[in-house]
Formats: C-alpha cells, sequence, structure tokens
C-alpha cells in the first residue's frame, strides 16, 4: 500500500458519524460526565432560574397573604382539612405552609415548569443544531434519551424542594412552630411533622414522573422546542380539565393528574396509602408507556440538526 492509500485510509478512519450506534461505547464514568454535563447545563440556564424563582415565589406570597389576613385576628377560609385547605392552619403552625404551597403548585405551576423543561429536552436541542453533534460523541441514542429523562427528574425533585423549603423558611418567619394537628385529628410532634413534609415533597416530586416521560416524548416528535414546550403544557391543561367533568368519572383514574392532591392522606394517622399506592403506580405506568414511546420514536428519527 502506498503512502497515499494509507494516508487516505486514516483519514477516512478519522471521520466520525452520526447514528445510532456511532462511535465507540462510553463508560460509566463518561456516561456519568456527560450526566453532570446535562445538570450543569439545565440548571445554568436563565429559563430554568426563572422558573425555579416563580416557584420560590408562590409560598411567600401565600404566606404574607395569610399573615396580612389574620393581622386582627380573623381567620382564613377553608375547611375539609385536605389540598389548600391546609391553609386554615397555617397561623397555627408555620409547618403547614410547606403543605398548602405544595398543594397550590402542584396543579399548575409545579407542572407546567416540568412540562417547559422536559418539552424541550430533545427538541431544543434540535432547534439549536446540536442534536446531531451530541449523537457523534460517544453518547447513543439511548443513553442520551435516558440522560434527558433523568434531568428531568432530578429538575421534579428540585423543583419540588425548592416550594417546600421556601414555605418553611417563610412559615417559620411569620408563623410559630411546634407540635401540630393531623387532619385525623391526632397530634405528632414537630420533628415528625418535618419527616412527613419531606415525605410529602418526594411524594408530589414522584407524582410528576409520568408528565416528564409525556413531555420527552412530545419532545421527539419535533424539532421546535416552543411547540415541544406548548404542547405538553396544552396536554397538561386538557387533562385537569377533563379531570373536572363529573361525566368523565369512568376514566378519570387513568389520567396521571387524578391522583396527585393524594399526598394529603400522608398527614392522616394511621396513613391512608390506597391513593398514594395509586398514584405511583399510575405514575410508574405512564413513565413506561412513553418512555418506551419516546425510545422508539428517538432510536429511528431522522437527525437533520
Amino acid at each position: 500500500m502506498s503512502q497515499v492509500d494509507a494516508g487516505v485510509g486514516e483519514s477516512t478512519a478519522a471521520v466520525p458519524t452520526a447514528g445510532p450506534g456511532a462511535g465507540r461505547a462510553p463508560n460509566p464514568l463518561w456516561t456519568f460526565g456527560f450526566l453532570r454535563s446535562e445538570l450543569l447545563t439545565t440548571f445554568r440556564r436563565w429559563r430554568t432560574l426563572a422558573l425555579l424563582g416563580v416557584l420560590a415565589a408562590v409560598p411567600i406570597l401565600v404566606g404574607i397573604a395569610v399573615k396580612i389576613e389574620t393581622r386582627g385576628g380573623s381567620s382564613v377560609g377553608g375547611g375539609g382539612g385536605e389540598g389548600p385547605a391546609f391553609i386554615t392552619q397555617i397561623t397555627n403552625n408555620g409547618l403547614f405552609l410547606v403543605f398548602t404551597a405544595l398543594a397550590a403548585t402542584l396543579p399548575f405551576f409545579l407542572p407546567m415548569a416540568i412540562g417547559v423543561v422536559a418539552g424541550d429536552a430533545v427538541a431544543g436541542e434540535a432547534n439549536a443544531g446540536t442534536l446531531r453533534y451530541l449523537l457523534v460523541a460517544p453518547a447513543g441514542r439511548t443513553r442520551l434519551l435516558l440522560t434527558k429523562y433523568a434531568t428531568t427528574m432530578a429538575f421534579c425533585l428540585v423543583a419540588t424542594l425548592v416550594v417546600a423549603l421556601s414555605a418553611l423558611a417563610v412559615g417559620a418567619l411569620l408563623f410559630p412552630l411546634g407540635d401540630l394537628t393531623t387532619i385525623s385529628g391526632t397530634r405528632i410532634g414537630f420533628a415528625d411533622g418535618l419527616a412527613r413534609a419531606l415525605l410529602i415533597a418526594l411524594v408530589v416530586a414522584a407524582s410528576l414522573i409520568g408528565l416528564a416521560a409525556l413531555g420527552l416524548f412530545v419532545s421527539t416528535l419535533t424539532n421546535s422546542g416552543i411547540a415541544a414546550m406548548a404542547t405538553t403544557v396544552g396536554l397538561l391543561i386538557t387533562v385537569q380539565i377533563l379531570d373536572q367533568i363529573p361525566q368523565l368519572h369512568a376514566i378519570q383514574p387513568y389520567f396521571f393528574s387524578h391522583y396527585w392532591l393524594s399526598f394529603a392522606d400522608l398527614m392522616r394517622d394511621p396513613v391512608y396509602w390506597d391513593d398514594l399506592v395509586r398514584n405511583l403506580g399510575l405514575q410508574a405506568l405512564y413513565a413506561v408507556v412513553f418512555g418506551s414511546a419516546a425510545w422508539a420514536r428517538f432510536t429511528t428519527k431522522d437527525i437533520t440538526a
């Protein structure tokens, strides 16, 4: 073989090609670095910081509103002991602001933020022209999709904790802390209440993994990040509306948002686990179905950007 032929062969071998199986298989350390890079990129975006800022502001506004309304000794409205009705207990114990803030943000603010991040996960890369570059690197489509989903789930947890921690700080600043009364009427210590607040935050974060998988699937269907985000948020609003129509009661238990407020059962003594288990099982089902659909779509998609 001539030197010219050898040079051509080396040059050709050095050119990376994009595709599902292109490049060498990445080792675990490379995968961890890729996930770390994706997390840093996501949480450094101004859009992400703005979403977290809005979520942190909700407990502040609720706490200030309750403080102003009860300044003269009057009580806030509510009843029934679940969801936003936790607001009736805030003046007695600031820890209830955590439960109230999570109940107030879960129907729309938290899932909207998740929908924005999940919808932009793949479509945003395609729109920016960086998706093909990521696939040239030794990532592989499956590994890239799993990394995007893991990043979205990390955002679910961080967003929920931001709401809970902001509410805890505001509740401690504006209202007394101490033993609290459960929905069942029993008294539990502050440490037990704090542990339940953390568990509730984790359950709320887990309640969003089905929506995250749905948003990721939508993100694989288009090259427009804005279109994917708008579609995911639109689906969220549509499902929320359908879940309020009595005539659809037969199919409502299959909506991903149907059992979201079941976290209130963690404030019962003893805890009611039925709806909590149904909620987590439903989220796992959505994650499997739409995660598989996202994988099937993304691994066969013609990447042009």
